[in-house]
């Protein structure tokens, strides 16, 4: 499938696994937080998790084990061992190349939103970390939203936020529900094949890239 370049006037990013390379600290906080709970969550379910808001993976894994906890007070835990390791972590860094991609589409006036299903708190982390803010027209927080990922509300909200018809935006996505929740509101999405994202298929991308230089002749 190819879209006409000149039509494009909004990207919608995702944030982890596709504009920073946190997947990693993110999966050590939440597996901390199940081993002090005593949870033995098997790779095959923290897969499915992937691309989902903090609050919706706890609920399921609360649902799945059948426990008697709060997942408000879940997110609260693995929130504080993700602060941790990301503020003592001084190699975390962008994906590589995105930084490049980000200023060329500012450059050419394009607008560009952010939607993540990390807490607002980690997205202003991150943008305060490598200095993103200047870039985006807007940030969206699936966990502020009625619905997580793969629910297309939050790419809904992101065209309606970058005042633009879906037909217009693309999105770039790394998770199998982030592409679900893309697909699902109609806009064309990218698959970032990001190689620390784990057992992601991309299969129901429009179209797969693991170079985001290779965007400049689609833009």
């Amino acid at each position: 499938m190819k879209k006409n370049s000149k039509n494009i006037q909004c990207v919608i990013f995702d944030m982890d696994g596709v504009i920073i390379d946190s997947e990693e600290i993110h999966k050590k906080a939440y597996y901390e937080t199940f081993v002090s709970l005593g949870l033995d969550v098997s790779e095959k379910v923290y897969k499915t998790l992937t691309g989902s808001s903090t609050i919706n993976a706890f609920q399921r894994l609360i649902a799945h084990f059948n426990l008697d906890l709060d997942a408000d007070e879940l997110v609260l835990d693995k929130r504080r061992r993700y602060v941790n390791f990301f503020e003592n972590n001084p190699g975390l860094h962008l994906v590589d190349g995105v930084e490049e991609i980000i200023k060329y589409f500012h450059h050419k006036e394009i607008t560009l939103i952010l939607a993540s299903s990390s807490a607002m708190v980690n997205i202003n982390r991150v943008f305060d970390r490598f200095n993103l803010h200047s870039y985006f027209s807007a940030k969206i927080s699936g966990a502020d939203l009625m619905a997580s990922k793969p629910h297309p509300e939050i790419f809904e909200k992101a065209a309606l936020l970058g005042n633009t018809p879906k037909e217009n935006c693309i999105v770039i996505e790394d998770s199998d529900n982030g592409i679900k929740a893309a697909n699902d509101a109609g806009i064309f999405v990218f698959g970032y094949a990001n190689k620390l994202s784990e057992g992601q298929t991309l299969e129901n991308a429009d179209a797969v890239i693991s170079d985001f230089n290779s965007l400049k002749d689609f833009i």
